[in-house]
C-alpha cells in the first residue's frame, strides 16, 4: 500500500507583503508618527474615542477604589471601637515617619534612572509626532471623566 503524500504550499511572509502594499502599510514598523496613516478629522475621532474610554473606566474605578479604601477604613475603627482589634498606634507612626524620611530622601536627589529618562523621553517625542491625536485623547479623557 502506497503512502499518500500531502503536498503543502509554503506561504513566505517577506515575500507576500513586498507584493501587497496594503498588508505593508498596516503590519510594517511606522515610525510612531499616526499623522503618516490618518487624517486630522480620524486622528481627532480615535484619540477622542478612546481617550472617553479610558476617562469613563478611570472614573467608575477611582470611585470604586475610593469606596473600598473609605469603606476598609471605616470597618477597621469600627472593629477597632469595638474590641475586635487592637492598633498598635506608635509602630503605625513610626512606620509612617520611616516612609516620610524616605521619601525625603529620594525626592531630594531628583534624579531619575537611565531607564526611566529612555521611557519618559520616548512618550515625549511619540506625544510630539501625534499631536493631533494626543489632543483628541485629552479631550476624551476629560469628558469621560465629566460623564
Amino acid at each position: 500500500a502506497g503512502v499518500k503524500e500531502d503536498s503543502f504550499n509554503v506561504l513566505d511572509l517577506a515575500e507576500y507583503t513586498k507584493n501587497r502594499p496594503w498588508w505593508r502599510k498596516i503590519f510594517a514598523p511606522s515610525s510612531g508618527s499616526s499623522a503618516e496613516k490618518y487624517n486630522v478629522a480620524t486622528q481627532l475621532v480615535i484619540g477622542g474615542v478612546t481617550g472617553w474610554c479610558t476617562g469613563f473606566i478611570f472614573q467608575k474605578v477611582g470611585k470604586l477604589a475610593a469606596t473600598a479604601v473609605g469603606g476598609g477604613f471605616f470597618l477597621l475603627q469600627i472593629a477597632n471601637h469595638t474590641g475586635y482589634i487592637k492598633v498598635d498606634w506608635k509602630l503605625v507612626e513610626r512606620d509612617v515617619n520611616q516612609a516620610k524620611q524616605q521619601l525625603k530622601f529620594h525626592s531630594s536627589g531628583n534624579k531619575m534612572s537611565p531607564e526611566v529618562k529612555s521611557r519618559v523621553d520616548e512618550v515625549i517625542i511619540f506625544l510630539k509626532k501625534n499631536v493631533i491625536l494626543t489632543g483628541g485623547f485629552a479631550g476624551g479623557f476629560l469628558l469621560g471623566m465629566a460623564s
